[in-house]
């Protein structure tokens, strides 16, 4: 497994809030949803990107930024264009005077704004859930990363484009596919293009030592991996791989393999269908005790906890 597809092998979106916005100017839409991590796409026109205590990032047509949550940022046709509307948690939309705007402005399928002629499209796809994202690739991320259209691969945006005012059979699972798709292309783009903008992990990989033991530990993460058993395998000492693989990477192999795990768990447990016990064995601990004291002790909560987060009125399975 390469550098690459670890990173990206973790957004798998469900249910995810894709809407087409259409908006004529002076327009300004506060983003207080919370939600981890949201893209957004200039369809025509533009638009500003205004995050608190950063300067503003102009956006042209079929540029696109990715915005790390969970903290607020506005999107306006200027920076000085007073807000005049509030995205809350949900992506329910009001007036700065509390107005239910979201059946005001409904204008079909997944479109919202006052006129399908307006001069400025935006397409917005949202991560709602945390879980949909990995800690890893959220970690990887800078609050605001800006693709300009010349940059990356636009050949998704367009299918979006295309498909996110449709309705028929299967279209959430499509539109779900269809951001995970969005998402992937412009990361890897990114990357591509800032090499030394990555973190330490994701640089590591080019190590023919580390990088070797990263791929071990992604290809079979359930396999009883010791720091001795890891460097054995390389051919190197157990002291100098730790060195060398804490240093390269930021934290120590078992810590890395650890937080590997418990990010595959978090995954797993998005299926209400599957035990605690099956998660445990899959992601390599023998008990699904043990499994849930780690996951406690790394994530704050216990693996019951986070699936009712993902999916509420849903119980662990023992």
């Amino acid at each position: 497994m390469d550098a690459l597809v670890a990173l990206l092998e973790g957004p798998r979106a469900r249910g995810a809030f894709l809407v087409r916005a259409l908006v004529d100017p002076p327009w300004s839409l506060r983003v207080m949803d919370e939600a981890p991590l949201t893209l957004v796409a200039v369809g025509r026109g533009s638009a500003c990107l205004v995050r608190d205590g950063a300067p503003p990032e102009r956006l042209g047509p079929e540029d696109l930024v990715i915005v790390r949550g969970p903290e607020p940022y506005t999107l306006a046709d200027d920076p000085a264009t007073p807000v005049q509307a509030v995205i809350h948690p949900g992506g329910c939309a009001r007036s700065v005077t509390g107005e239910d705007l979201c059946d005001a402005m409904d204008l079909g399928v997944r479109t919202w704004g006052r006129s399908h002629s307006a001069a400025t499209m935006l397409l917005v796809g949202t991560y709602r859930m945390r879980d949909e994202v990995t800690r890893r690739l959220l970690g990887a991320l800078p609050p605001a990363l800006v693709l300009r259209r010349d940059a990356w691969d636009g050949r998704p945006l367009g299918l979006l484009r295309d498909e996110i005012a449709r309705d028929g059979p299967g279209q959430e699972v499509l539109l779900d596919r269809l951001l995970d798709l969005l998402l992937v292309a412009a990361l890897r783009a990114w990357l591509a293009r800032q090499a030394d903008a990555a973190p330490a992990w994701f640089r590591a990989h080019a190590d023919p030592v580390v990088g070797a033991a990263l791929r071990l530990l992604h290809e079979n993460p359930a396999h009883p991996w010791t720091v001795a058993s890891l460097a054995a395998r390389l051919g190197v000492s157990r002291a100098a791989f730790a060195r060398r693989f804490t240093r390269l990477v930021g934290e120590p192999p078992m810590t890395y393999l650890t937080n590997r795990r418990l990010d595959l768990a978090a995954e797993l447990l998005r299926d209400p269908e599957t035990t605690l016990e099956a998660v445990a064995r899959k992601v390599g601990y023998g008990t699904a005790f043990a499994l849930s004291a780690a996951f406690k002790r790394v994530r704050g909560v216990s693996p019951r906890d986070h699936r009712l987060g993902a999916h509420p009125g849903a119980g662990v399975r023992p």
